[in-house]
């Protein structure tokens, strides 16, 4: 499948500069990390999460776990985890798990956690289980540049120092 059309045209209005790293298929997130060497908290993961009033991405590193009640507290909105097959029917140019950031592209509100903005540079799914988009931090914000920003993560445990330096 390699990089999906939406994420290619999102890419292109935004005159983005990035390069793809293809990786050994994975299954996860931090899978995806290490097949492709690079470092978790680098790696941007999207959940996509849902309410009576619809959807909503919400954007971490892969090291990290949503607080629930963080992003409650922003959005006003109690959200839970969207269920596979609505992430199937929402991203059809997308592999199942392999949800680029770029949700805004897709027609939803998404939270981009501010621990990314911190990073030097972001790798991210480019839509299947076997590329990631890495550009550096500039280029990413700009990509993300209509996503609300804010601090709603933690990292998870186990999530040390040596797995962000993979």
């Amino acid at each position: 499948m390699s990089i999906s059309p939406t994420l290619q045209e999102c890419l292109r209005s935004k005159g983005s500069r990035y390069e793809i790293v293809r990786h050994p298929y994975s299954h996860s997130s931090m899978e995806t990390a290490a097949a492709a060497h690079v470092p978790g908290d680098r790696l941007a993961k999207t959940v996509l999460l849902e309410d009576e009033h619809g959807y909503v991405a919400a954007v971490l590193p892969s090291t990290h776990a949503v607080q629930f009640s963080e992003l409650w507290s922003k959005t006003g909105r109690r959200l839970a985890l969207a269920t596979e097959v609505e992430l199937r029917e929402l991203f059809k140019d997308c592999d199942a798990g392999a949800l680029p950031p770029v949700c805004m592209a897709y027609g939803m509100k998404t939270w981009l956690d501010s621990s990314l903005a911190g990073q030097p540079d972001v790798y991210f799914e480019a839509g299947d289980h076997e590329a990631l988009i890495h550009m550096d931090a500039d280029q990413f914000l700009a990509l993300m540049d209509d996503a609300e920003r804010a601090h709603f993560s933690r990292r998870m445990r186990g999530m040390g120092a040596m797995s962000a330096r993979q």
